[in-house]
């Protein structure tokens, strides 16, 4: 059974972490007490002096008691007079729990703070690791899990997952949790670029940015191939137009740096996606030019209007889309 103490305060600018948390609290708090138990503070009930009010008062309640206090970032030093007080004569078996969304200006009472430890409670600090760190946290956090990546490979994950941590730790799970038993031995599993790529994606975005790389690359008949057997395996036309497009689009907006005398290797730099994809795809987009690429991006909005019935003669979305994979790749 967990243990509790009279008072928690927790607060940081990682506010999808802070939601998580107060989540959990709240779960085993009804756990516990049931939520006849928890009393939640939220909007125009987090007040400072409103909080002390339910502190102080008495309750019915004959298990432990939980108060949920949110917003409490844009409480003030000066109008914590009452709650200190509260808070200095907490009853037993009563629990409070404040949670603040820090940004910028917006931050937990100093004050509150030394009330919180004055109470015999504890505060914690939840804060995102800044941008240029992540890479670093993400192969931690990996290593940690018994997976080992190689370089390249933290980034390839942040540009698959986004840098939410929560987001990327439950990615990190899933791959130590799908990659067990798959190499030999008790060491760490190592996962390259590639294998974040391939194990990252969904199958269908998988397909769908080989569909459009075969027609920027001019193979029709892998275009074609790859699109058919997308759709059998039950995938929508409008989902896998938009994972094409987005990808042609990328590719023009590569051709015309190139054309503006951009380098190759720092065009490269602002791709999110893996080293080798994204080599192939600037030496496509050279090779072809921004104009005949701006020229497919016209052709597959078009496609996205045909396919909806808004195309002359009202042809279906099958139709539509394989006119223009296999009579349009270049």
């Amino acid at each position: 059974m967990p243990t509790f103490k009279p008072a928690y305060l927790i607060c940081g600018d990682d506010h999808g972490r802070i939601a998580e948390r107060r989540a959990g609290l709240r779960e085993l708090a009804e756990a516990e007490s049931g939520t006849e138990g928890v009393e939640l503070f939220e909007g125009e009930r987090s007040t400072p002096d409103g909080v002390a009010a339910a502190l102080s008062a008495m309750t019915l309640v004959l298990s432990r008691r939980f108060l949920i206090v949110d917003g409490v970032e844009r409480w003030k030093d000066k109008e914590l007079d009452e709650l200190e007080a509260a808070l200095a004569a907490i009853a037993p078996e009563t629990t409070i729990a404040f949670f603040a969304r820090e940004e910028s200006r917006f931050k937990a009472p100093d004050r509150l703070h030394t009330a919180v430890k004055a109470a015999k409670g504890a505060t914690s600090t939840e804060n995102a690791v800044k941008s240029w760190e992540l890479p670093k946290w993400v192969a931690a956090q990996a290593r940690a899990l018994g997976l080992e990546l190689e370089p390249g490979a933290p980034k390839a994950l942040i540009t698959h997952v986004g840098d939410r941590q929560q987001r990327l730790l439950r990615e990190l799970e899933k791959l130590a949790l799908g990659a067990d038993g798959d190499q030999p031995g008790d060491g760490p599993i190592t996962l390259s670029v590639d294998d974040i790529d391939r194990l990252t994606a969904s199958s269908a975005q998988r397909g769908a940015w080989t569909v459009a790389d075969a027609i920027i690359a001019g193979d029709q008949q892998a275009a074609v191939r790859t699109f058919l057997a997308l759709r059998q395996q039950g995938e929508r036309v409008a989902g896998l137009l938009y994972q094409i497009s987005m990808r042609v689009r990328t590719a023009q907006e590569v051709a015309a740096a190139i054309e503006r005398g951009e380098s190759p290797a720092k065009v490269k730099r602002t791709l999110r996606m893996p080293s080798r994809a994204a080599d192939r795809l600037i030496e496509d987009a050279r090779r072809i030019g921004a104009e005949r690429l701006r020229e497919l991006t016209g052709e597959i909005a078009d496609l996205e209007l045909a396919s909806r019935g808004g195309g002359p003669g009202g042809i279906g979305e099958d139709t539509a889309a394989v006119l223009v994979v296999a009579g349009r790749a270049t």
